[in-house]
């Protein structure tokens, strides 16, 4: 009890301090609905933001609801996407996703993790990108980054994104779950990153338990 009061007590800290970084933590992803949003999330998997948003114009452009996707030609949509890479996977989800939206939802984008993640091609971080973004639903988005930063602050000990979204659930009130997920996605993007984390410019330093971080110049 005591350890999981200390963790709860260091996240909101560590929430308080990534604050001071600016006002908003904004999706990088381009989009005007929940349906290109929806899209773009897809298309985001092993693949920057900044990729994304280079593709999506032209593909709206061409397909501007789920309706249009729905009866997409494979190989126009497969060449409108391959830049974001695995686009043959990512061309058949985005079909199949918009023609469930289109037999089950009339074409709009739920607004729930339950009916969202019947949709094929949609996980729980996809569900959660659109429900915190689009819906103002309080959502907590694991990703690669979240989940490293997570880890090496200590606010997890699992590798299962299921699970790292229930413990950052445990540790932030629901009103935070989307603006501190997101602040945690981004610190990871540009400052904890992988390979060369940017430790001594850290924000976190003081807080952070991870015993690879490097060291704070006098």
């Amino acid at each position: 009890m005591h350890n999981q009061q200390s963790t709860t007590t260091r996240a909101r800290r560590i929430l308080k301090r990534l604050r001071t970084q600016g006002a908003n933590a904004p999706v990088e992803l381009s989009y005007a609905n929940p349906f290109e949003l929806l899209v773009a999330t897809i298309l985001s998997a092993q693949c920057t933001d900044e990729r994304v948003n280079r593709v999506t114009p032209e593909l709206f452009a061409a397909y501007p609801g789920a309706r249009e996707l729905a009866g997409a030609s494979r190989a126009k949509l497969e060449a409108l996407i391959k830049p974001t890479g695995f686009y043959r996977n990512k061309a058949q989800h985005l079909v199949k996703c918009s023609q469930a939206l289109m037999s089950q939802f009339q074409g709009a984008v739920p607004r729930t993790m339950e009916e969202l993640t019947s949709l094929p091609g949609i996980g729980r971080k996809t569900a959660n990108v659109i429900l915190g973004a689009c819906f103002q639903v309080p959502a907590i988005v694991v990703d690669t980054h979240v989940k490293r930063v997570a880890q090496r602050l200590h606010l997890t000990r699992n590798t299962d994104p299921a699970k790292i979204e229930f413990d950052l659930q445990a540790v932030w009130p629901a009103r935070d779950w989307t603006d501190g997920s997101q602040r945690i996605l981004l610190h990871g993007r540009y400052v904890c990153l992988a390979r060369k984390p940017q430790c001594s410019g850290c924000v976190l330093y003081e807080d952070c338990p991870w015993e690879g971080k490097g060291s704070r110049p006098c």
